[in-house]
């Protein structure tokens, strides 16, 4: 039976072989370890193998994980990567290191004034609605600067960069045109509002390659790290 460890190790080689096919450097790419539906301890099998990010679609769940794991606290970054609603928002703001799902101003106005004041600012992504899926959150690229612009003025919040979870696509090509729009978008936002966006969170178990190819910086890796999941409770969201 594979491991968690060897799991992961497999994980960074495919981001290894993605870099080098493309000229980027490894460095340049962060995995995020997508935790959703699995327990504490399947999070310490992967900190103990070096895993440091970890990525929660669901609020509730999330909050019950970084409980069980406050020892280890200091040592990890939670991210919170599913839809975010109103009445979640504070105790997200108090608990996670990022959120990469903010579509809209009123949710990233609550983070930003419920953020306690003694914490770094929240990170944060942009969600686009990058080929206009039908049931995807996310704002639309054309949206998307005036949000940019509103959120990068909130306290307490440090705008990053963008995330997106397109449809699936047919081939390889076509995953990489799609990912692609999402880069020239961030390079748009990056000279319109004069700030360093950084992040391009895009890219999961089944396509993390084309995402590289077209300039993620951190893929979002659930499958591949800790195996299928339980369809109950899970069946609507995206496999990462």
């Amino acid at each position: 039976m594979t491991t968690t460890s060897e799991q992961l190790q497999q994980v960074h080689a495919r981001i290894v072989r993605a870099c080098e096919a493309t000229g980027r450097d490894p460095a340049g790419v962060r995995l995020l370890a997508v935790s959703k539906t699995f327990g504490p301890e399947a999070v310490r099998d992967a900190f103990a193998a070096g895993q440091r990010a970890f990525g929660e679609n669901y609020v509730q769940e999330g909050l019950d994980k970084i409980a069980a794991l406050g020892d280890l606290r200091p040592q990890l970054e939670w991210h919170c990567i599913g839809p975010l609603q109103s009445n979640k928002t504070r105790p997200v703001a108090e608990q996670f290191d990022w959120v990469h799902s903010v579509d809209r101003l009123k949710i990233a106005q609550r983070l930003s004034q419920q953020r306690p004041a003694g914490l770094p600012p929240l990170q944060v992504c942009l969600q686009v609605n990058i080929d206009g899926g039908a049931n995807k959150s996310g704002v639309t690229p054309e949206e998307a600067e005036a949000l940019a612009r509103e959120v990068a003025a909130l306290p307490q919040l440090a705008l990053r960069g963008l995330m997106a979870i397109p449809e699936p696509q047919p081939d390889a090509a076509a995953e990489r045109a799609v990912f692609a729009e999402v880069a020239d978008l961030a390079v748009r936002l990056r000279d319109a509002l004069g700030l360093p966006l950084d992040t391009l969170s895009m890219g999961m178990s089944a396509d993390l390659e084309s995402a590289i190819a077209a300039g993620s910086t951190m893929v979002r890796v659930g499958t591949a790290i800790f195996g299928g999941r339980p369809r109950a409770g899970a069946a609507a969201a995206p496999a990462a």
